[in-house]
């Protein structure tokens, strides 16, 4: 007996798909002047921050992209539905940052060895106008409808005022004491923003990628919990848990009843818990009431 629970609905207010967008727009806008501003300057701490801003300016795309998408239902190519095009797309972002990373520390290098003229005044005013449109991007997705999305969002912005922060830090050191190596010095600090979130955003996308168990899921701690927490089960087995996308977990087990189970109960009760206790929404569970048939496998999870 198998059973298919399908719920592939998702509910996204179209307030948080505007607000991405003006986010999305201020940011990116924004980015184009500051990296101009940059390179007139000769700021590397000016570009570091743009390079920073076209990150979190690709995360907002693929934030403002996924609540769109995820309105998008299920068709005939794509039972699941398109939630591993966000996926696919944060995890080439992850890439992309790790590429800006590795450029800013090059050139930080060069700058430190070879200190290069630095412009202060331009470069304090083109910092504190970024930090007034880092600002202003920060209040419009902190005032959203909570949701993970939003939440990532928030956090790829408030990067963005640290490093134009540490820009503006710079700028005043260079204004009032003539040493420009503050300027790579500080921008080497935006890189390390930048790493931090690369790396996080290309692991979790890659796990998710190759099918990895969603956190604190995993097959082991389900078959246990399963056998402790649903009454009439002797037996738990082939038990996969993955992702589709954030927040979008998916399994799949065998689950062998005790003589006399009723099988209706046993796998409302299964779903109920996966759903409870490990926000599995979506569950296909094969029923055995006798020994499995893949019975070299069945003592296995």
């Amino acid at each position: 007996m198998t059973a298919h629970h399908h719920d592939h609905s998702h509910s996204h207010g179209l307030g948080n798909e505007k607000r991405v967008m003006f986010a999305m727009w201020l940011t990116g806008g924004f980015m184009v002047l500051e990296a101009a501003g940059g390179i007139l300057s000769g700021s590397l701490a000016l570009l570091a921050d743009a390079g920073h801003m076209l990150t979190d300016t690709g995360a907002l795309m693929l934030a403002f992209v996924a609540t769109r998408l995820a309105r998008r239902p299920a068709d005939a190519a794509r039972s699941y539905g398109y939630a591993r095009a966000e996926i696919l797309a944060a995890f080439a972002n992850g890439i992309v940052m790790l590429g800006v990373v590795a450029w800013i520390a090059v050139e930080a290098v060069g700058r430190i060895m070879e200190p290069a003229p630095v412009l202060g005044a331009p470069m304090l005013a083109i910092a504190a106008a970024g930090l007034a449109v880092n600002i202003a991007a920060f209040k419009l997705l902190h005032g959203g409808e909570d949701s993970l999305n939003m939440r990532g969002a928030a956090l790829h912005v408030m990067g963005d005022m640290l490093g134009s922060i540490a820009a503006i830090a710079a700028a005043l050191i260079i204004m009032a004491t003539g040493l420009t190596i503050a300027d790579p010095i500080l921008s080497v600090f935006v890189a390390l923003l930048i790493l931090r979130s690369a790396i996080g955003i290309t692991k979790e996308s890659a796990h998710i990628l190759m099918e990895g168990s969603p956190e604190g899921a995993d097959s082991e701690r389900i078959a246990d919990d399963l056998m402790k927490c649903v009454p009439g089960l002797c037996n738990v087995h082939h038990v996969h848990a993955w992702s589709l996308g954030t927040g979008r977990a998916v399994a799949t087990l065998h689950a062998q009843l005790t003589p006399g189970t009723d099988a209706g109960k046993a796998l409302g009760d299964i779903k109920g818990r996966l759903a409870s206790e490990f926000g599995i929404g979506h569950a296909t569970v094969q029923i055995e009431e006798e020994e499995c048939p893949d019975h070299e496998h069945a003592s296995g999870r």
